[in-house]
Formats: C-alpha cells, structure tokens, sequence
C-alpha cells in the first residue's frame, strides 16, 4: 500500500496503556501516510492510568511508528494534556525532530492555527484532579465492558455500539459541556485573531465554523482512538476528518513481530538527541 502524503495529521486522545486503546487501528493508519508535520494534541500516552504490567505490542508498535516517522523527516509536535500532564515540566524541550510543547500556532496559508489540548477548559482537572482521574477510570471499565459486548456483538453479525456515546447523547448536561467547550474555545480563538482553533480532549470529532458578535473561526476537534477513531487532515489549504475503516486498510502490512524483545530506549536514542535530554533533565 503506497503511502498517502499529507501535510498536517493531527491526532488526540490515544490513551495508550490503557484498555480501551484502538492501537492496532492507529497503527495500521500510520502506516499508511506520510506527513510533513505530526501534531499529537494530547492524551498520547495516559500517564494517569499506566500500568507496567500493560503495555501490549501494538501500543509499542504505535509508539516506534511515531519515532520512525520523526526519524524520516516529519515535524512531531506533542502538546500535552491532562492524562500525560507530568510531561509539561519539560515544555519547550526539543528531542531532535520531536518538540513537547503545551500549545502551538502554525501559519497555514495565509492563516492562523492555534493548537492545544483544551483540558484548561475543565474545572473538574483543574480543582479536583482526584474526581477526574476517578472519572478516568470509570471510563476505562465502562470501554473494557463495552469491548465485551462489541466483540459478542460482531460475532453474531451485528454491529457496534458505544455506550459512552449512548450516555453523552442522552445526558443533556453532557451535551451542554460539549457545545461550551466548543463555543468557549472558539470565542478565545476570536479574541485572539485566530483563523483556527484545533482541540482534542472530549473526544468528541468535529469541524464547524462558529461566528459570534466579535467575528468567527474554524473549531476542529480529532476526537480520539478509543471510540471514534478519527484524525484531522490539512492538505492542500484545506481541512477534512479522517474516520478510520477496517476494510480500507486490508493491504497495511503489520510489522515488527520482535517487538517484545525491543529496548525502547535505544529505540528513542536512534530518533532523538537522548542523551543530551537526560543532561538537561538530570
């Protein structure tokens, strides 16, 4: 399968380490395109929820098809959030083609982008960290049950479905935190004179024009690789939202069956200027 260029990729809301995780899916996906610049908004690695005795070959594969990609040439930017929120003591650090940073803003043509997780928005992180990570984990087993179901679900020919989304739909004051989260991103974007503003965070994909009194912007959300499966695009001035399908992806060719036996830190060290971020961290 020949390799699809893109200029932006953006993606959000991975979760690695955790259960509910769609890492084969990504990881087939990235293999599948050839970016100039990688944004990874967010949620990456979920530093919350991580535990040493799960981390399964694929989520690796993900993590290497990353550095591999860095390593190639493309642009990686990890903008961190609230699940991998012990990295922003290292914001601004350059790990060779591999920038952390906590937002960016990229000229796009003749236009202005404004990246960042959006967890800023949630009062529940901000005051209340131990609620939201209790929330994290409810979420982790209500995807571990839904996984379950799904699986018995394709077995007897039927399709998905998501309880989360269920609850989200149907919940009107969690409808309501999802359009102000949007309306609140995009009315700081318009303060700010900014053309587009790009979020992860509620894993909830989306790409609409909003217009207030003070002007109007593009909001953009990737959603995320647990339920939706989804990416934001920008290719040739102009943006769309990726859906990942299994059927598009049959002639993906998956690698690395010797992962088990990889040291991830000679992996980074071939990527990265390793060492010299070890001084700077030591």
């Amino acid at each position: 399968m020949d390799k699809r260029k893109v200029e932006l990729v953006v993606l959000s809301d991975i979760h690695l380490g955790t259960f509910g995780c769609r890492a084969k899916e990504l990881y087939k996906y990235l293999k599948s395109i050839q970016p100039e610049t990688l944004i990874l908004n967010g949620d990456i690695i979920d530093i919350w929820q991580f535990r040493k005795r799960y981390f399964p070959k694929h989520h690796l594969k993900v993590v290497k098809q990353i550095f591999s990609m860095a390593a190639k040439g493309t642009n990686i930017h990890y903008l961190t959030g609230n699940h991998d929120e012990m990295l922003r003591k290292f914001t601004d650090m350059n790990l060779g083609n591999i920038n952390l940073a906590d937002k960016l803003v990229l000229r796009l043509g003749d236009k202005k982008a404004w990246f960042f997780h959006g967890d800023i928005f949630d009062a529940s992180i901000q005051n209340a960290k131990w609620i939201a990570k209790l929330g994290g984990w409810g979420y982790d087993l209500l995807i571990m049950m839904n996984s379950m179901s799904n699986w018995c679900l394709e077995k007897m020919g039927r399709e998905r479905y998501s309880f989360s989304k269920m609850i989200k739909n149907s919940v009107k004051k969690a409808v309501k935190y999802i359009n102000d989260f949007e309306e609140t991103a995009a009315e700081l974007a318009i303060d700010n004179e900014y053309d587009y503003v790009v979020c992860g965070h509620i894993h909830q994909p989306q790409m609409r024009l909003v217009t207030q009194k003070k002007g109007s912007c593009v909001y953009l959300n990737s959603g995320d690789w647990i339920e939706n499966l989804t990416s934001l695009e920008f290719h040739k001035n102009r943006w769309s939202l990726f859906q990942y399908q299994d059927e598009n992806f049959k002639k993906v060719v998956d690698e690395d069956d010797d992962l088990n036996e990889l040291d991830i830190h000679q992996l980074i060290k071939k990527v990265t200027l390793f060492d010299e971020f070890l001084e700077k961290t030591a």
